[in-house]
């Protein structure tokens, strides 16, 4: 088993998040697989089909997602099985904007899934987050978000605010920011109090969340020259544990 860091995993049992910065985020991924594919990986983001589900009736977020069986029944005591393609689901208890309908969005690539970075990314939560808790079995969601910043439509990364999403565990990793600004994650107490907050600006860099204990949210990103594409990418995993399934 390989950790991202001392560090990493103190703050997650104390404060229930931690930041990663890009090197140590990379290595910790590295350990767990190859990233040979991370260009056509990274690539996978363009052409995604946008979110018709925006209550806000913005036009700002692109996704595609993916649902996973992990556990000892998989891959011979260890690994993920994609499940059939599946609508995502959130109470309006934990996504007062959205929640509340199946949303069913476009599948992740085959391709792109049993490829070796992705693979790397969700051996690397597995490992980790079975280390934090006693949870051996795991319903994972996986979407791929492009937020887009247009001239006149910023972009939110949470549109629900600061939230949780009635999971276990998440880990929010960084693809790619192309000419926006701001875009700062936050982290806060239930009773509200303000626990941190950092900007993933590099790829790689990611956060680590107990979603049991905190919420979090992003700020809106804006274009720096409204002429120019302007969008963060980012990969969410999600991890529940079965026995959590309603």
């Amino acid at each position: 088993m390989t950790l991202p860091s001392a560090d990493a995993e103190a703050d997650l049992r104390s404060g229930g998040f931690a930041f990663l910065d890009a090197a140590t985020s990379r290595a910790w991924i590295a350990a767990h697989g190859a990233l040979a594919d991370w260009e056509a990986f990274a690539a996978s983001w363009n052409g995604m089909a946008r979110d018709h589900y925006m209550a806000d009736g913005g036009r700002y977020r692109r996704r595609r997602h993916a649902v996973f069986q992990a556990g000892p029944e998989n891959a011979g005591g260890r690994g993920a099985v994609r499940a059939a393609h599946q609508p995502h689901y959130q109470s309006r208890h934990h996504n007062r904007l959205n929640g509340g309908v199946a949303r069913w969005f476009e599948p992740s690539l085959a391709s792109i899934t049993e490829g070796p970075s992705f693979r790397a990314i969700l051996a690397s939560c597995q490992d980790l987050f079975e280390h934090l808790s006693e949870t051996r079995a795991w319903h994972v969601e996986t979407h791929q978000f492009r937020i887009e910043a247009n001239a006149g439509e910023a972009g939110l990364p949470t549109p629900e605010g600061s939230h949780r999403d009635g999971v276990d565990f998440v880990l929010v990793l960084l693809i790619r920011r192309e000419n926006i600004k701001s875009g700062v994650t936050t982290i806060h107490a239930p009773d509200g109090a303000d626990l941190g907050s950092f900007t993933l600006t590099h790829p790689f860099e990611a956060a680590l969340v107990d979603d049991h204990r905190v919420f979090h949210g992003v700020t809106a990103v804006e274009p720096i020259d409204p002429a120019l594409p302007a969008y963060r990418d980012v990969l969410v995993m999600t991890f529940r544990a079965v026995e959590n399934d309603t």
